[in-house]
């Protein structure tokens, strides 16, 4: 087996209408799909949902439970909010800024552009908490190759040592005029 692609990503939402509303507006994705159930069918618990999905771009798609019956919904207290994110590629730099125009325009907080060498991304978050991430790739096929060949490498002394291993560090040597 081999997987060919992710057909969606899940996430909760504390208000279905304006998680798809905010998505098209900010994001201008296309809302594709509404389920709504009384009973989860995977497992037959009596929990009333609206299930949304949105087009994320070559058949990938993002979509979101609202659960009004549960807890309100939190996060996992013990990983830094900057870890669990959704990065989602645009094509290039213009619009990747245009996008920081157009959050930043209604007090959305916006950090970035950050740059990653192999990429520069745009950081904030969504009416639920979640982290978001805009990336714009800018890896030329030497950067990608030196990558490759140093990936396992990494992993292994990583995983003796929990040290960042500096196979790659060429990556962080960025002039100063660089820094965002």
């Amino acid at each position: 087996m081999k997987i060919t692609r992710i057909h969606h990503v899940a996430y909760r939402c504390k208000d279905a209408k304006e998680t798809v509303e905010w998505y098209v507006k900010y994001l201008n994705m296309d809302f594709v799909l509404a389920i709504a159930e009384d009973q989860v069918p995977s497992t037959g618990a009596p929990d009333p949902y609206m299930h949304v999905f949105l087009d994320a771009g070559m058949g990938n798609v993002l979509a979101f439970f609202e659960l009004p019956s549960q807890a309100p919904m939190g996060r996992d207290e013990n990983t830094p909010a900057w870890v669990q994110h959704l990065a989602l590629e645009v094509g290039s730099m213009d619009e990747l800024l245009a996008a920081k125009t157009r959050l930043e325009a209604d007090g959305i907080e916006v950090i970035g552009p950050t740059n990653h060498t192999i990429f520069k991304s745009i950081y904030f978050f969504d009416p639920n908490g979640h982290r978001l991430e805009l990336a714009v790739n800018t890896a030329t096929p030497d950067m990608q190759q030196q990558l490759d060949a140093v990936k396992w490498d990494m992993l292994n002394e990583w995983s003796q040592t929990r040290k960042a291993p500096k196979h790659a560090a060429w990556m962080h040597e960025k002039p100063a005029a660089d820094h965002h």
